[in-house]
């Protein structure tokens, strides 16, 4: 069905035209005479099948209508929250392309950038809010935000956003919200918990949806290769160059992976980028904007990318490792074969991974193609029950075990067990933080002397480590508070290197428990000096504390 035949108003037409749209969707054409009619909506689509411009259309085009009577009232009338910067862009560059004749002012929210400038344009006045929930409920709290006048909440990717980690902002957000108002929630998957978690938030709903939940797009070739975990840097580097693929979304569970891998593959002669939460927001931004270019090639991904990268000529989508929620698996392989085009998707699948394939197909109701390759493994394909499941991680000292001495646990009886690296071994208190009792520790930043529990806290320069920790040979540290930034100690009236008994005295003797100064700070405790030698032996008394 043509956008003229629902009702779309002839500027946003000349929008679509330009932009070469003019046959809707499935999902498009279900949902907008829905809203135009002022029906609360739950929509569910594939990814890339157009659901961002089935709720954009209406509600740009329900503004715009009302545009004369709102024209002295800064304040927004419309508020789209999605989970994740790159899809609160995505949406942004959306409504700025369909409303490009309407004359409409929008912002985007969202964190990784400074909020000065979203506040100004906010004070200006504007129609639409889109943001992600975090950065929103920051300005409400500083009062930048008003949404009393809310007529259009729409909430994308609304699994994601109304599971348990997004439940509770929602909820703050929604509180301030008018109760008259029209909510639409959409997203590529909506489980059967989630749905009646949206009668909390929707009047009525309609539901919408066009093809089977959780289905993938008939488009995508699905392959799988079976390997074991080390191989499959090398596994991803042959795929790679035997494809000759030269735009590839790499998908794994983790930051640090995401950064190793492309480390990896730019080693091998392959442009690669990674793109996850702790990259600043203009990396992500040059990131995607590169990968959309061809300058880099394969970009590496977490799964916080999978609902927010919109690249059309996406040939290949590769899950290196395979996601524990088999939904996930949907959105990250529909990253390909958008916009009617064909895609693949590969999928490395080691022996602990094997029951969350299982999962992907039972959900897809489909199999992916077995590929042969020069690193299969029967073990992964063949593994069932224990081997069939990630290996628990096991707990270290560094999380309330014991540690051995020089990492901030202790094994001694007389230890209060405060490491910088890890608790004690009688105690078990973990701790990271440099504040440590422990004899042993070498790593701390200010510890104590645990030997007999008293001491002062004495600062050092450790040769070996470099930290700035004790560097005590003897697990005492009875000296005053001493900084020593060119690597002596300045402890019981001595200077080295380290603070043991081949430390050559500055000449001064601390005497026997007297007050006495060394480099014009003050000394308590006991040691005698032999002149001959000009080495110090340290004698400490349990009185002599700071």
């Amino acid at each position: 069905m043509e956008f003229k035949s629902l009702n779309i108003i002839e500027p946003i037409l000349q929008a679509l035209e330009k932009k070469g749209y003019s046959v809707a969707t499935p999902i498009q054409e279900k949902t907008i005479p829905l809203l135009l009619d002022n029906k609360d909506v739950v929509g569910i689509a594939q990814t890339g099948t157009g659901k961002t411009a089935a709720f954009v259309l209406p509600i740009i085009q329900k503004l715009f209508e009302k545009k004369e009577d709102r024209r002295r009232d800064k304040r927004p009338f419309a508020l789209i929250l999605a989970p994740t910067r790159e899809l609160v862009i995505q949406i942004s560059e959306s409504v700025k392309h369909y409303g490009s004749f309407l004359g409409l002012k929008q912002v985007s929210l969202y964190g990784g950038v400074g909020m000065r400038p979203q506040i100004i344009t906010l004070q200006r006045g504007i129609d639409i809010i889109i943001a992600t929930p975090g950065r929103l409920i920051d300005l409400m709290n500083q009062g930048k935000v008003n949404l009393d006048m809310i007529e259009f909440f729409v909430l994308d990717e609304a699994d994601r956003m109304l599971d348990m980690g997004f439940l509770r902002d929602i909820t703050k957000i929604t509180a301030k919200l008018p109760r008259e108002k029209q909510s639409l929630f959409f997203s590529a998957t909506m489980s059967r918990e989630i749905t009646i978690l949206t009668k909390n938030f929707l009047k009525n709903p309609v539901r919408i949806e066009v093809s089977p939940e959780s289905s993938t797009v008939e488009k995508i070739k699905q392959s799988v290769f079976f390997v074991d975990p080390e191989n499959k840097a090398e596994l991803l580097i042959d795929v790679i160059k035997e494809n000759n693929m030269d735009c590839a979304l790499v998908f794994t569970k983790t930051k640090h992976k995401a950064d190793k891998i492309s480390k990896l593959l730019n080693q091998n002669h392959i442009t690669s980028d990674a793109i996850h939460g702790n990259k600043s927001q203009p990396h992500r931004e040059r990131a995607l904007r590169d990968f959309k270019i061809g300058k880099v090639k394969v970009l590496v991904a977490t799964d916080i990318a999978a609902r927010g990268i919109d690249v059309n000529n996406i040939s290949h989508v590769i899950n290196f490792e395979l996601p524990n929620e088999p939904e996930n698996y949907v959105h990250r392989i529909g990253r390909t074969a958008r916009a009617g085009s064909e895609g693949s998707a590969y999928s490395f699948c080691s022996a602990e991974e094997r029951n969350f394939l299982r999962d992907i197909e039972r959900l897809t109701k489909s199999k992916s193609n077995q590929i042969d390759h020069k690193f299969h493994s029967d073990t992964a394909k063949d593994a069932v029950g224990n081997s069939a499941k990630p290996k628990p991680r096991g707990r270290s000292g560094g999380f309330g075990g014991g540690r051995p001495r020089g990492f901030g646990g202790s094994d001694n009886q007389g230890s209060r067990g405060r490491g910088s690296f890890g608790g004690s071994s009688d105690r078990g208190r973990p701790s990271f933080n440099n504040r440590s009792r422990d004899s042993g520790s070498s790593y701390g930043g200010r510890g104590r002397d645990s030997n007999r529990g008293k001491g002062s806290f004495v600062r050092s320069n450790d040769s070996e480590n470099g930290n700035r920790g004790r560097s005590n040979d003897r697990g005492s540290s009875y000296g005053n508070r001493n900084r020593d930034n060119r690597g002596s100690s300045y402890i019981q009236g001595n200077s080295g290197r380290n603070n043991d008994s081949r430390s050559t005295s500055r000449g001064r003797d601390s005497g026997s428990g007297g007050d006495r100064r060394i480099n014009g700070r003050r000394n308590f405790g006991r040691g005698n000096q032999d002149r001959n030698s000009r080495t110090v032996r340290p004698r400490f008394n349990s009185q002599n504390r700071r």
